[in-house]
């Protein structure tokens, strides 16, 4: 397996002072990078016949849309509120300090959908527990979820336990 750590830029103090934000632009300037990850995100998500893939905004698109053209299958995009143009639902989930939520299409899930979500990053597991929430109450079964990079230091496990989740890379400290 390729190395993608080399690829991953830590920067510290953004978007705020006292936050180490990991930076996965150098891995989608890398062909070589990019197209590594992908192919470890492909045989995962392919291993579990989706229907569909499910990205959350916005570096979640990047790898999601990628991987639904590859295994030919539709791509849901979740969004921030007001950003899809049709009916939506909706899910809430806890931050630091208050709250957000994120939305879909509500015809974007059928009954007997199968839907592997794919990010960028997994961190305490909110918003990939709020689209998960979403897809379950859609009709559809979420069969997996798949991310370039776990920051295993954060407590997300609990909030995704019952769902079966691949990492690309880890980190266990920040």
């Amino acid at each position: 397996m390729h190395d993608l750590k080399k690829y991953i830029r830590n920067v510290t103090d953004f978007p705020r002072p006292g936050i180490n934000f990991f930076d996965i632009t150098p891995l989608l300037l890398d062909p070589a990078g990019f197209q590594a990850a992908l192919e470890a995100m492909e045989r995962f998500v392919s291993s579990k016949n989706p229907t569909k893939l499910l990205s959350i905004e916005s570096r979640g698109f990047v790898f999601g849309a990628a991987l639904a053209d590859r295994l030919k299958i539709g791509l849901i995009p979740a969004r921030k509120p007001g950003k899809l143009p049709y009916k939506t639902v909706s899910e809430e989930y806890d931050l630091e300090y208050g709250t957000d939520s994120l939305e879909i299409h509500s015809d974007a899930v059928g009954d007997g959908d199968r839907v592997v979500v794919v990010d960028d990053l997994i961190a305490t597991g909110g918003t990939l527990r709020a689209v998960c929430r979403m897809v379950e109450r859609l009709g559809g079964e979420v069969v997996g979820i798949s991310v370039v990079i776990d920051l295993a230091f954060l407590p997300w496990r609990e909030k995704l336990s019952g769902y079966d989740v691949n990492c690309l890379v880890s980190y266990d400290s920040e």
